[in-house]
């Protein structure tokens, strides 16, 4: 277990968060699973008063989290393919990228970014350690190494012009040496895109059930640029995103290959303005995630007690979040619907909710749908919008009817 900075090894002495105990958020149950023990781990998260880094205390290696069937795969929403198509088209024009060039994506999951550049004819490379998914890629025509990537593994790798990884830095248990990984195999003038949800914005929209094992670290700007600073690295670029609630993608390079913009300097004034160099900031944060989850808990024993009926739909690791921290049980969510076949016929870890196909909710239309993933609520209302009788709702960070 941490009990120290997992990037500048000060002592941990600042709760941000604790959610009780949970098992793995992508941990789906097969029925002979429902029978056997189930592992849950402490879900507790610290911000370190020295460099700000908000990460959980590790009760739970890696390879326990993402193993060879690691049930989410990105292709499963229309959204996400077109936010990766639109990144590929800008950045190989930015960069000038062409047969020529070689691009790294860390984390390449299913290839639902990389068939992009496969298409252009750009050489590329995914490295992702969890075989679901690298086998799906693989079929797609992209090399992939189904490996975990760190400084070692990046010696063994080409050097690369454009290293993305996209809602990866969060997931790595040894920051600093991923981060010299990337440093050790990016070219003299290459440039690191990095996306990852921003603190700053879970913190102002009560975005606890971002907050799983699977996410090792909560990143701000300030925080990030200390990690980088220590490989020898530099932000240079930066631009906030609506993905997943509110995200950064940050441009990063060696230090001193490429000039500042003024942006980054303008983001760098907006988290200080906040209060994130600050203990305050960070304190309070746990009555958030109560009265979310006491609302959402409230709403499943009203619907119950009046003989109303509700299901789910996303079989999202955020959902397990709420779930599980609300203790949900079939009893007031009999299922939940996903459109990943991957999912279909599981059970949800902790709540044993199994996971349906989206045509459940065709054949006996409940009262109430419960939209899981929030941030894609609009795209998943639009595909359930022959429910006419079905109201839909959300619950972070507050409660929403669609």
């Amino acid at each position: 277990m941490t009990q120290t900075c997992r990037h500048c090894a000060a002592p941990l002495t600042l709760e941000f968060l604790d959610l009780g105990h949970a098992p793995p958020s992508n941990a789906y149950l097969t029925e002979a699973d429902l029978t056997r023990p189930e592992q849950t781990f402490p879900l507790r998260l610290m911000a370190c008063t020295g460099c700000r880094l908000v990460q959980t205390l590790d009760f739970s290696a890696a390879d326990e989290l993402f193993t060879e069937d690691y049930a989410y795969f990105s292709s499963t929403s229309q959204g996400w393919l077109s936010h990766a198509a639109a990144y590929v088209s800008m950045i190989a024009d930015r960069l000038g990228l062409d047969g020529a060039s070689h691009v790294i994506e860390v984390a390449s999951n299913d290839g639902y970014l990389l068939r992009n550049f496969v298409a252009r004819g750009i050489p590329c490379l995914g490295i992702e350690p969890t075989r679901s998914t690298a086998i799906a890629a693989e079929a797609l025509g992209i090399p992939v190494r189904q490996e975990f990537f760190g400084e070692a593994m990046a010696a063994t790798v080409p050097a690369s012009d454009l290293i993305i990884g996209n809602n990866v830095y969060a997931h790595v248990p040894d920051i600093n040496d991923f981060t010299r990984g990337l440093a050790k195999v990016l070219k003299p003038q290459g440039v690191i895109t990095l996306e990852f949800p921003h603190l700053m914005r879970l913190v102002e929209f009560g975005q606890f059930d971002t907050i799983y094992h699977e996410h090792y670290s909560y990143l701000s700007l300030m925080a990030v640029e200390r990690i980088f600073k220590a490989a020898g690295l530099a932000v240079f670029d930066v631009e906030e995103l609506p993905t997943h609630g509110g995200s950064l993608r940050v441009y990063g390079g060696h230090a001193g290959a490429h000039e500042e913009r003024a942006v980054v300097a303008t983001l760098r004034a907006l988290e200080t303005a906040r209060g994130m160099d600050t203990d305050a900031f960070y304190e309070g944060f746990q009555p958030v995630a109560n009265r979310i989850k006491d609302d959402f808990l409230r709403f499943l024993l009203d619907a119950r007690a009046g003989g109303r009926t509700v299901a789910g739909y996303g079989a999202a690791a955020k959902g397990n979040t709420l779930m599980n921290y609300a203790g949900v049980r079939p009893d007031l969510m009999p299922y939940v619907c996903d459109a990943a076949p991957a999912k279909i016929g599981t059970w949800l870890p902790g709540s044993h909710i199994p996971v349906r196909p989206p045509a459940a909710l065709r054949e006996s239309p409940p009262d109430y749908v419960v939209i899981l993933p929030w941030n894609i609520a609009d795209e998943v209302a639009g595909s359930l919008a022959d429910l006419t009788d079905t109201q839909l709702v959300t619950f972070v960070p507050e409660r929403r009817y669609l």
